[in-house]
């Protein structure tokens, strides 16, 4: 579990009541916020609007297994995906599924196990966050390089530099300055634009 309280966003794709009270009774409020759709369309809509950190397919919705709507859903946002089996499809829709990503369990299912599926949501929610979090720094750092570039060339092309004086003095005046690359580099480039 994570040590840090979080509000985890849910949306839940199911078309029976009994399931939807169930679950809601499982997972509190104060830890879940729920939007609940009783069709695949209208998840992909909600989808579209906002997103989730967990969603929750009911299968089957309106008369369609949900499978494609998983797996996109799996694919294009860092969303933990459980799917709701039916008995009868489980042995089909599993091996597709799982190979993608999606938590799949066969109902009926205990309380129990939902309890800890969810737990094991939580935990995989938590990885992917922490690798946004790094992704988004490794862009951030391409970012800062790109302009510390750009700030080089026009010192080489605006003051005769050669590439070697170009980094030490944006190095030198980061360092004598106490500030970073990054803003010399920018002050770089108002002057020489």
């Amino acid at each position: 579990m994570v040590s840090e309280e979080r509000v985890y966003s849910v949306l839940l794709v199911s078309n029976s009541e009994k399931t939807n009270a169930v679950l809601r009774d499982l997972l509190p409020p104060a830890r879940y916020s729920f939007k609940e759709t009783p069709s695949v369309s209208e998840g992909k809509r909600c989808m579209a609007e906002a997103d989730f950190d967990f969603v929750i397919i009911n299968s089957p919705v309106n008369g369609k297994t949900g499978k494609r709507f998983a797996i996109d859903s799996c694919r294009s946002r860092s969303t933990v995906v459980l799917f709701l089996a039916p008995a009868a499809d489980y042995a089909d829709l599993t091996p597709d599924l799982k190979k993608r990503g999606v938590f799949v369990i066969r109902k009926p299912v205990a309380k129990q196990t939902i309890l800890q599926v969810i737990d094991w949501m939580e935990t995989s929610r938590e990885r992917l966050r922490d690798m946004e979090k790094k992704n988004l720094s490794v862009e951030e750092k391409m970012k800062e390089i790109r302009i510390v570039n750009r700030a080089k060339l026009l010192l080489i092309s605006e003051l005769g530099m050669n590439e070697d004086e170009a980094h030490h003095y944006i190095e030198k005046n980061s360092m004598d300055n106490g500030i970073t690359k990054l803003d010399v580099a920018n002050s770089v480039i108002r002057v020489y634009s």
